[in-house]
């Protein structure tokens, strides 16, 4: 079993948020995979279903975006899984627009999500998929802009790295983690 992290804030008003990347693609991958998101256990929205011959659960924390890691170690805990069959979907600033990075294992940087999933799981050791939500203006507060939406211009970029994030997620399912890197790492929808 692999457990699916989409990273972001519950409630109609994050909705369409930079930070909301990661529930946006549990809900692509959600509808590519016939999979729905009915129960609410472990402090987190979930769905159980397959991703070819796997059995996955997608998950939506619903402790917030600061405190992810806390829905995330109850799952692992209740099921005995290993941190590296956990996958983190998230949004990244430091990556180019257009894009997103796919990593084995690695630090939080500055992100709290992760930040949150790492001291709680104990270990930096689970891949994870980042989606770029673009440069904040330099004038801007980090925190304002990550809870800001996307244009309808960036929707349209959006929308297909949402889509490359999906297919990765399901190709790292299928133990193909490097396949996904060498496919989607440094691939860019923004036209930049």
């Amino acid at each position: 079993m692999k457990l699916i992290v989409g990273l972001g804030n519950p409630g109609q008003k994050y909705l369409g948020n930079r930070h909301n990347v990661g529930f946006m693609t549990i809900d692509r991958l959600a509808e590519r995979n016939n999979i729905t998101i009915n129960k609410e256990k472990f402090r987190a929205g979930i769905g159980e279903g397959r991703i070819g011959y796997e059995k996955v659960v997608l998950m939506k924390p619903l402790t917030y975006m600061n405190n992810s890691g806390m829905a995330v170690v109850d799952f692992v805990n209740y099921y005995n899984l290993y941190p590296d069959e956990v996958i983190v979907i998230t949004d990244d600033i430091d990556i180019p627009w257009g894009s997103i990075r796919i990593k084995k294992k690695g630090s939080a940087g500055s992100h709290n999500g992760l930040k949150s999933i790492i001291y709680h799981l104990q270990s930096q050791d689970f891949p994870r998929v980042k989606v770029a939500v673009g440069k904040k203006n330099p004038k801007m507060d980090l925190a304002a802009f990550v809870l800001s939406n996307f244009t309808e211009d960036e929707k349209k970029v959006l929308d297909l790295e949402i889509e490359d994030a999906a297919k990765a997620v399901e190709l790292i399912v299928e133990d193909k983690l490097e396949d996904a890197m060498n496919l989607y790492n440094g691939q860019n929808h923004s036209g930049e």
